[in-house]
């Protein structure tokens, strides 16, 4: 793989990785409302489960979804539900008094699964394989791309969930809480509006 076009790439991961995305606002609510330790399973779901996604598209699984299309749509209308009982989860997390904590932190497997259906993940994924592969080394330069987006992507992870964790020390009061969450779960049902509009009647 030719070092312009890594260097072109890491580029591209680092602004697809860093910015606000289903992805980082559940990491930032983690981080918030369970602290940095307990979002560590979260954390590594979302690399794990993204770097699957990866390979797995790369080594032909989006050339499936082009031959069969509806099954992609029935993926889209899956990740919306599942999008909005993460939101719910989101919403109805953190403390509720001083001390008792409501809710449990996404899990390894939550967040490994929920790679396949958020959407900005698979237009990080299509983009990457199509733009930075080189099709005459295709497998090496795919396995270059995805070690590249591991390296950028974990430490933009780290930094969403650390800037949660430090909000949870700012955001003692209940009901700061519970507008800081409520917010969170509004916008990850708002990150579902591209998947809607393509339901909308026109």
């Amino acid at each position: 793989m030719p070092l312009e076009l890594m260097v072109a790439f890491v580029g591209f991961a680092f602004a697809s990785s860093i910015t606000p995305g289903p992805n980082n606002m559940m990491l930032m609510a983690s981080g918030m409302n369970f602290g940095f330790r307990r979002t560590a399973a979260h954390f590594w779901g979302v690399q794990i489960g993204f770097t699957a996604m990866m390979i797995a598209v790369g080594l032909g699984l989006g050339q499936v979804f082009e031959r069969y299309p509806m099954a992609y749509t029935a993926l889209k209308i899956a990740g919306g539900l599942y999008m909005l009982h993460l939101a719910w989860k989101i919403a109805t997390s953190g403390p509720v008094d001083g001390e008792r904590e409501v809710g449990t932190p996404i899990g390894f497997w939550e967040a490994a699964a929920f790679q396949w259906v958020n959407g900005k993940a698979w237009v990080m994924v299509v983009g990457a394989v199509a733009a930075y592969t080189v099709p005459s080394d295709y497998t090496a330069s795919l396995f270059m791309i995805t070690f590249l987006y591991i390296f950028v992507g974990a430490p933009c992870s780290i930094a969403w969930i650390t800037l949660g964790a430090l909000m949870r020390n700012i955001l003692r009061e209940p009901r700061a809480v519970r507008i800081f969450n409520v917010t969170m779960a509004v916008l990850l049902v708002a990150s579902l509006w591209p998947i809607a509009a393509e339901f909308w009647p026109r």
